[in-house]
């Protein structure tokens, strides 16, 4: 985000935003959107917003697609301000040496789970929806990170983390499933993560080895970057 510097301090900034990706042969855009970060809420300690999976890059550099032409691509940004405000009451984060939690978690007879949902308890609970959730329902695994006991925390408190969910190639000689994002975690809003994490029909295929054996292994990451007190 530019000009974050003229800004007040305790300002917050709601912005809805979507990227495009030309396809020059036609001049028309393909939308790229991810419902879990289209809609941000800026700050100083998050300035920015990503996406992990823009496009396969098969797809990209596929000449029919129109997306690289001359080694030349063209994207566009369209940003929405939703709301502009600044807090009451000043925050004070402190930023801390990095503090990095994983957590595994293996789950077996994965297509006899009987429950829309299942979580797992370590400091912070993954919670999967395997048959899906909202949108994806039937066609995504959604997979969420949640805090176990947001009510322990102090009021107004807040936790800065980058966190990296995984599912595993269990054969090893492939590539993990990644999925990145930042989150700012409180009492208020102890749940993050992807209705859209990944698609079921990618997960079953067998040269992937994500479900093997009727076995799901998957993998959280949690860097804990500075905890947030609001001041008085």
């Amino acid at each position: 985000m530019a000009g974050a510097d003229l800004l007040q301090p305790g300002w917050e900034v709601f912005v809805d935003f979507r990227l495009f990706l030309l396809d020059q042969n036609k001049g028309i855009y393909l939308v790229l959107k991810d419902e879990n970060i289209n809609k941000m809420c800026f700050h100083a300690v998050m300035l920015d917003a990503s996406f992990d999976r823009v496009i396969p890059l098969e797809a990209f550099t596929d000449p029919s697609n129109g997306y690289l032409v001359g080694d030349t691509c063209v994207f566009g940004a369209e940003v929405f301000v939703c709301k502009e405000r600044r807090r009451g009451k000043e925050e004070c984060i402190t930023l801390n040496a990095r503090l990095t939690y994983k957590h595994p978690w293996r789950i077996e007879k994965f297509s006899k789970l009987k429950y829309e949902w299942i979580e797992s308890k370590p400091f912070n609970a993954l919670v999967l929806y395997p048959k899906g959730r909202f949108g994806g329902k039937g066609n995504h695994v959604a997979l969420y990170l949640a805090l176990v006991d947001p009510k322990s925390l102090s009021p107004g408190t807040k936790i800065l983390t980058e966190v990296t969910c995984r599912i595993i190639n269990q054969e090893g000689h492939g590539d993990h499933f990644v999925r990145k994002g930042k989150h700012l975690f409180s009492t208020l809003d102890s749940f993050a993560g992807w209705t859209y994490f990944m698609p079921l029909e990618y997960l079953s295929r067998a040269d992937r080895c994500y479900l093997l054996k009727n076995t799901c292994s998957m993998e959280a990451e949690v860097i804990v970057h500075g905890i947030g007190k609001q001041l008085c």
